[in-house]
């Protein structure tokens, strides 16, 4: 057996996958759909959605197979996403990189697969949709197109939520994407009794900005307010501009010091990317926690934090984002 490689940009790539907020979700029918297609259209018993993790391919539609995931080392997808075409093995025992991979050998005895890769908006390969039997057997040309046509139309399924969860402006999730990102996470957490922080952040005199420097430049301050968390938190904190100047960031499975301390590091990166800027952005913040033990519904979090984010902005008083003289 060879395990696959990793691609060259396997960074950039996870962090388009995990943007996505697409691992661990539950079943779609949307997706499902498109797997039960596949299999009919085939004749194959199995045919799979899947997004391949930095140890891991999580199966988003299964049709076919009980398990939700695989070892990214035994993974047929692995070998998919290191190029951008159709990929096809017609016997496993005859090829060296799977003769004796224990999907071929044991459950569920894989002797034929075929996939696509999946792209991101970014270019970024995430996956495969995929087709595998228990025999031998090729596609032909017009299965070919065929497979290749039900991976552009889960593409599709996948970049459109995308679109519809982000903001356009920053590149963070907009609203809807938070909120559906957020129950999901705080379900998990309590499944795995952890708690989580949520910290509600709004900039500070922002109004100054449009109003002194024009609104073009206060699309700048809010693009740099999302890349500096973008380069701040981690890939499985939960980042979203609200609208307007209100910023917030989930940490899931997170102590409080843990998130003290981010945004404490994001408060020192937006001070260095306003360097050549008339402006410091500074921002007030809310921070609460989610605890499994006496779980609150995400919009009682929300609210909780805004109310301590105000708090917190009264409090700072004359620290505010004022533009300021050109030296």
């Amino acid at each position: 057996m060879i395990v696959p490689a990793w691609p060259l940009d396997e960074a950039q790539r996870l962090a388009s996958l995990r943007g996505l907020h697409l691992l661990d979700t539950p079943i779609e029918e949307r997706f499902d759909r498109l797997t039960r297609l596949a299999q009919r259209l085939f004749d194959t018993p199995i045919a799979i959605i899947s997004l391949v993790d930095e140890h891991r391919q999580w199966f988003k539609s299964r049709i076919g197979v009980d398990v939700t995931q695989t070892p990214r080392a035994i993974s047929f997808c692995g070998h998919v996403i290191l190029d951008d075409g159709l990929f096809e093995v017609s016997d496993a025992l005859n090829d060296p990189r799977f003769v004796d991979n224990p999907m071929v050998t044991g459950e569920p005895y894989i002797r034929f697969y075929a996939a696509c890769p999946l792209t991101s908006l970014d270019g970024q390969r995430i996956g495969a949709f995929c087709i595998k039997d228990t025999r031998p057997r090729t596609l032909s040309k017009s299965e070919r197109q065929a497979l290749w046509d039900l991976a552009r139309i889960t593409e599709r399924e996948i970049n459109v939520t995308e679109l519809a969860t982000r903001d356009e402006l920053t590149g963070l999730s907009n609203r809807r994407g938070f909120m559906m990102m957020a129950e999901h996470a705080l379900t998990l957490c309590a499944s795995r009794d952890k708690s989580a922080m949520l910290a509600y952040l709004d900039l500070n005199s922002f109004k100054a900005i449009n109003d002194e420097l024009g609104h073009a430049e206060g699309d700048v301050a809010l693009k740099l307010m999302a890349q500096a968390m973008q380069e701040t938190f981690r890939v499985n904190d939960l980042t979203a501009r609200l609208g307007g100047d209100e910023f917030v960031v989930m940490f899931p499975r997170s102590r409080p010091q843990a998130a003290e301390a981010l945004l404490k590091r994001l408060r020192i990166r937006l001070h260095q990317l306003c360097q050549d800027k008339p402006y410091e952005i500074e921002f007030a913040c809310g921070t609460v926690t989610w605890d499994p033990e006496q779980p609150t519904t995400l919009d009682q979090l929300l609210a909780q934090a805004d109310r301590l984010m105000y708090q917190n902005k009264a409090d700072m008083g004359a620290q505010e984002m004022v533009p300021s003289e050109p030296a």
